[in-house]
């Protein structure tokens, strides 16, 4: 397959926005995104407008506050697509077609049961939450990831693992958190399962507290993915640093400032995956 057949489905609806960022970084991988409205995959919509999930090879629920946050970030979004899409999306996942959620997609992903799935591609309930920040505080700061992922996620293939990046945050609930009766166990499965794919650290490269960790999160994880390492939830904003000149530090660094930033290798991981894949 060609880099530019291609398909991503950047899924919007009131209150997202980061759907343009999002865009800019699937098209400059040579991939063909389109915003897409839910309304337009439930067929809520003109006909001539109307969208088939099947039709995309990727599907990417970007950042925002889709709905408001009302109830709870990403709860109404999730429920609407469990509602509506729940067969779409069991077929896309089962399919190994890849979807990512970033920090508003993130939240929707594990409100929709998609993340951490341990038993199902789309379980019945939330396995986890994606709490208010320790801090109580909206936290909006560049942020270190340690790749932890041992070669499952299709969406960070072209990054070596333990190396350190900076993605920003941007957000007020992204605290991961489990059932206390069941909060070892199933991070011992995320664990075990290569699930982990990136752990907040500080400038060392070390696992550390706030502001490294800006939410508190268990076990300072960052994102995750599914056992089958094909949908990933991620609260930092990799888009946002597809440039090496959209870094905070990028006059000072002595990078080349023509030359990629750090999220570019989210995009580009999974557009290799999907060329060589689908």
């Amino acid at each position: 397959m060609k880099l530019s057949e291609i398909r991503v489905c950047i899924l919007r609806i009131e209150g997202t926005n980061c759907e343009d960022e999002t865009y800019a970084a699937f098209k400059e991988t040579g991939t063909e995104p389109e915003k897409v409205h839910l309304k337009q995959l439930t067929g809520a919509c003109p006909s001539d407008i109307r969208r088939d999930l099947s039709e995309y090879h990727v599907l990417a629920l970007p950042g925002g506050f889709s709905a408001g946050d009302y109830v709870r970030a990403g709860a109404i979004l999730a429920a609407r697509m469990k509602s509506t899409l729940s067969s779409e999306l069991r077929e896309f996942v089962s399919e190994e077609k890849p979807v990512i959620g970033i920090c508003n997609g993130f939240q929707s992903l594990v409100e929709l049961g998609m993340l951490p799935a341990f038993d199902d591609v789309l379980t019945a309930e939330p396995q986890a939450a994606l709490a208010t920040n320790v801090s109580g505080r909206f936290e909006c700061i560049p942020t270190l990831l340690k790749h932890e992922n041992r070669g499952k996620s299709v969406f960070t293939g072209t990054i070596p693992k333990g190396k350190v990046v900076m993605f920003p945050s941007a957000h007020a609930e992204g605290n991961l958190m489990f059932p206390p009766e069941k909060r070892e166990k199933m991070l011992d499965r995320l664990e075990d399962e290569d699930q982990i794919v990136f752990r907040y650290v500080d400038p060392s490269g070390e696992y550390a507290g706030y502001p490294w960790n800006p939410n508190g999160s268990l076990r300072n994880i960052a994102g995750i993915c599914n056992p089958a390492g094909n949908v990933l939830g991620l609260m930092p904003h990799p888009e946002r640093v597809f440039h090496r000149t959209t870094h905070p530090d990028w006059t000072r660094s002595g990078d080349d400032p023509d030359g990629p930033g750090d999220g570019r290798a989210i995009f580009q991981s999974v557009a290799d995956y999907v060329k060589k894949k689908l």
